[in-house]
């Protein structure tokens, strides 16, 4: 499915399960389980009928008692989840309307949950307290055929957008359930899980093993042959989804519930090759004088238990992280900015983590990549094979990304997958490792030929629509006037569109002539700077040439003047014209961009990375990145803040991108207008409130 459909197929989703909220005044942590419990049962429905005509077709006959029935151990023999009769999705929507749809829905729970031990309390059981006409009308939105289609991989990703779109509208309690996707595709891409042992101690909805899993997929392995996932979380709800995330995307993992301060569930310390995590910031209350806590090895640098004497525990996740490594292996965590120039007894413990070589990647991150706190944030990494390399083992990469974002709303941001590829380029740089920065170049500038390929023919189409636009309405003119209309009454702008229409097709002309003459990207760069000079003269002309048409067609009322009807304008000119022109120059109300601009934008991507690293080799570039040595760290104090070594970059940045802003500034408007407009909403019921 093309990600234009899955994002409209993702709003009516959206939009329909919202209903639960709208009509049955439930808070947002109230209907999110069922919602998701709904899209559990028809992905697991979809997989279970997928693999039973697969095992139906493999079964054998016997010549009396003919084909042997379905058996759950079929199923498992596939990976697949065996359904009961009465938990499959096509019995629910099939239910008489005699039928209690919630105590239905409730029975299909409970028996799968009879069928799997891994499963047991874990799926939501109180669909009761909602209306029977909103189920089946949810029932119904869930079953439509391109869900009934769908594979494995769109329910994961539907299932992303709705722990997403539930954070986003409070579903959770201070973030704890999910991780921006962008944020933990950085940590996988630097960290690499690809075998052994991963484990996250605060696991909330299992964002890290689900992106892990992807990871692997796309070397083309099995994650369930390459890793066992461990998982641990505090909360019963959290602990519930993460079950449910795994199922979903068709992942197993060991998921315990407990207190990761005071438990260790899983008995990991020096046993995972890789550990993950987002654990809640700036936590106190930890009470320091248990015994689980005085005498904890996951606290143990330098032969000793380090208790940072202050209330807050970051420290504490940072050790354990650290602790929890085997001698070869990587963590990577999202942590407080505030952690990395901690004083007092958290300095002499970050001290203490520097000294052993095993930091390897600080990476400081914008505001607002959480959808309920607008702080920023820094990626930490660690890699413990350093610690017995003498010179990798003295070096640090700070890495300051909080310039590089992707405005999302006008209070989220997030990296765009050509960010986040670039960041991954320099830390392999760093790494010493030319090989990801020399395949992501060539792929920008292999796809921004293809598309300037594209770009050339929608061009030659367009050119040839304009021709036919204006050979027909100078052909409709003269005949006017022939009836003494005058040619200069309609469309006095005529002959100025003329003259600028052939300027528009010089430009179109170039840009077509270049893109034929280009033979392995020699022209790239001359490409995409005719396809910038082209894009808005010709949105520029078109508009002009459409509003002359539409004025006019309303002076002289040409909807009644037979030569125009018998044109057809709108269906032979201007639906074509706007067609081809939104292929171009792309539809703002679809977000969609057009040829032109991604075109010049892959282009600009390859160009970012290889004006900062000429020759594929990693240098220090002034307000983005520095190798930095212990000594360095020592001279500030030990602090492991980016900000603070790579300086500010004063150069002219050619490739800011002035249009880009525009558009975010817009969505930042469009963002303050809608709080503009629900905090009057709020002042008018307050004060009828109090007029009562």
């Amino acid at each position: 499915m093309q990600g234009k459909q899955l994002r409209k197929l993702e709003a009516e989703l959206w939009r329909a399960a919202d209903q639960l909220r709208a009509n049955s005044k439930l808070t947002a942590s109230e209907y999110s389980m069922p919602v998701l419990g709904l899209i559990f049962l028809r992905h697991a429905y979809n997989r279970f009928q997928k693999v039973k005509i697969e095992v139906e077709k493999d079964l054998p006959v016997h010549p009396q008692r003919g084909r042997r029935p379905v058996t759950k151990k079929d199923f498992e023999e596939r990976n697949a989840m065996f359904l009961p009769e009465k938990s499959q999705f096509d019995y629910l929507v099939s239910l008489p309307e005699s039928v209690d749809t919630g105590e239905a829905i409730d029975n299909a729970m409970k028996l799968i949950e009879e069928e799997y031990e891994n499963l047991k309390g874990v799926l939501p059981k109180n669909f009761s307290m909602f209306s029977k006409d909103l189920l089946r009308e949810l029932l119904r939105i869930f079953n439509k055929e391109v869900l009934q289609k769908a594979e494995g991989d769109l329910f994961g990703k539907i299932y992303e957008y709705f722990l997403n779109k539930f954070a986003m509208t409070g579903a959770q309690e201070g973030g704890e359930f999910f991780t921006p996707m962008s944020l933990v595709q950085t940590i996988v891409n630097v960290i690499e899980p690809d075998h052994g042992i991963v484990f996250d101690p605060a696991c909330g909805s299992a964002g890290m093993f689900v992106q892990t899993g992807y990871f692997i997929e796309s070397e083309g392995l099995k994650p369930a042959e390459k890793v066992t996932f461990y998982g641990q979380e505090k909360a019963e709800l959290n602990t519930k989804l993460a079950k449910m995330n795994l199922t979903v995307h068709g992942l197993e993992g060991k998921i315990f519930e407990g207190n990761t301060f005071y438990e260790d569930k899983h008995n990991l310390v020096g046993r995972a090759d890789f550990v993950m995590a987002n654990p809640p910031f700036n936590v106190d209350g930890v009470d320091k004088a248990k015994d689980a806590v005085k005498k904890d090895p996951r606290l143990i640098l330098d032969g000793k238990v380090n208790l940072p004497k202050n209330d807050n525990a970051n420290y504490l996740w940072i050790q354990y992280f650290y602790n929890y490594l085997k001698p070869t292996g990587r963590a990577g965590f999202v942590m407080a900015s505030s952690a990395s120039d901690a004083g007092h007894s958290e300095k002499d413990i970050r001290e203490k983590l520097v000294k052993t070589g095993a930091v390897d990647v600080m990476m400081a991150i914008g505001n607002n990549f959480f959808y309920t706190r607008s702080l920023p944030c820094t990626l930490w990494f660690f890699d413990r094979a350093k610690e017995k390399d003498e010179a990798k083992k003295d070096k640090v990469l700070m890495l300051d990304a909080r310039k590089i974002y992707r405005k999302v709303t006008s209070k989220v941001n997030d990296f765009s997958p050509e960010q986040l590829q670039n960041l991954i380029c320099i830390v392999n740089l760093y790494r010493g490792n030319a090989q990801k920065f020399e395949s992501t170049v060539k792929n920008y500038l292999q796809t921004a030929t293809e598309l300037s390929i594209e770009t050339a023919e929608a061009t030659t189409e367009l050119q040839k629509q304009l021709q036919k636009v204006f050979e027909t309405l100078s052909k409709f003119r003269l005949k006017q006037d022939s009836q003494d209309l005058g040619i200069d009454k309609i469309m006095p702008e005529w002959s100025e569109l003329q003259n600028e229409s052939k300027i528009i097709f010089d430009l179109q002309n170039q840009l077509i002539e270049t893109v034929k003459k280009n033979q392995g990207n020699q022209l790239i760069t001359e490409i995409t700077a005719q396809t910038k000079a082209l894009r808005k003269p010709q949105d520029k002309l078109i508009k002009q040439l459409l509003d002359a048409i539409s004025t006019a067609a309303k002076e002289y009322q040409l909807s009644k003047n037979k030569d125009w009807k018998a044109l057809d304008v709108q269906a032979q000119c201007i639906a074509p014209l706007k067609a081809l022109q939104q292929q171009l120059s792309g539809n703002p109300e679809e977000e969609e961009p057009g040829l032109l601009h991604e075109t010049e934008y892959f282009y600009k991507q390859a160009h970012w990375l290889t004006s900062r690293f000429p020759g594929g080799v990693y240098t220090d570039v002034e307000g983005l990145c520095k190798v930095v040595t212990q000594k360095e760290i020592e001279a500030k104090d030990w602090s492991l803040s980016p900000g603070r070594y790579v300086g500010v970059d004063t150069t002219t940045d050619e490739d800011f991108d002035y249009e880009e802003r525009l558009n975010e500034i817009h969505i930042e408007l469009q963002g303050l207008n809608q709080e503009a407009i629900a905090l009057a909403k709020t002042i008018s019921e307050n004060y009828k409130a109090l007029a009562i």
